[in-house]
């Protein structure tokens, strides 16, 4: 398996996985969601994306966009959203090698804080936790509280004044929360 950053030129392959990935119920709109995140470049540092290929075939993806607190200059943080791997490769550890990779890569951008919201006892194995979320307010109000988690990625992070996130544009839709 190879990681690589993806380009507009992924598109379809990202939404394939997406659209494998996840159930019928919410898979066009993470799909959607992904895709866009290909063409957010308006943001600084900008939205970047990761896929997993098994012999150049695409297999997972992950991305990272940048969110702000609305209080504090100067903040640099990131949300994971989404991550999705094909069923058939699901349970090889493709996940974790994109979260992981991505986290990295956010870190290297400068970030001090990453969030995600999804399931609590995936996730939790990163580091992300609930309680270090608890003080950021999410854009939306959540359907899933428990889900909204955050990891700190640099030192002197738990100093930093809690308060509302803002995010990327393509994460500014009520029905992703």
């Amino acid at each position: 398996m190879t990681l690589r950053h993806a380009s507009p030129a992924d598109r379809e392959s990202i939404r394939a996985i997406c659209l494998e990935a996840f159930d019928a119920s919410e898979n066009e709109q993470v799909a959607k969601l992904a895709t866009e995140l290909l063409i957010e470049i308006d943001e600084a540092p900008p939205p970047f994306t990761l896929i997993a290929e098994e012999k150049r075939a695409p297999i997972g993806t992950v991305a990272f966009s940048p969110v702000r607190l609305r209080d504090v200059s100067g903040f640099i943080g990131y949300i994971l959203a989404p991550l999705a791997v094909r069923p058939d490769f699901q349970g090889d550890g493709i996940g974790k090698a994109l979260a992981e990779a991505g986290l990295q890569e956010a870190k290297r951008q400068g970030a001090r804080m990453a969030f995600v919201y999804g399931d609590p006892a995936y996730y939790g194995r990163f580091g992300f936790r609930a309680e270090l979320a608890q003080p950021f307010d999410p854009p939306f109000r959540l359907q899933y509280p428990d889900g909204w988690q955050a990891i700190h990625l640099a030192a002197g992070t738990s100093s930093i004044a809690p308060g509302p996130i803002d995010c990327v544009k393509a994460l500014r839709r009520p029905e992703l929360w």
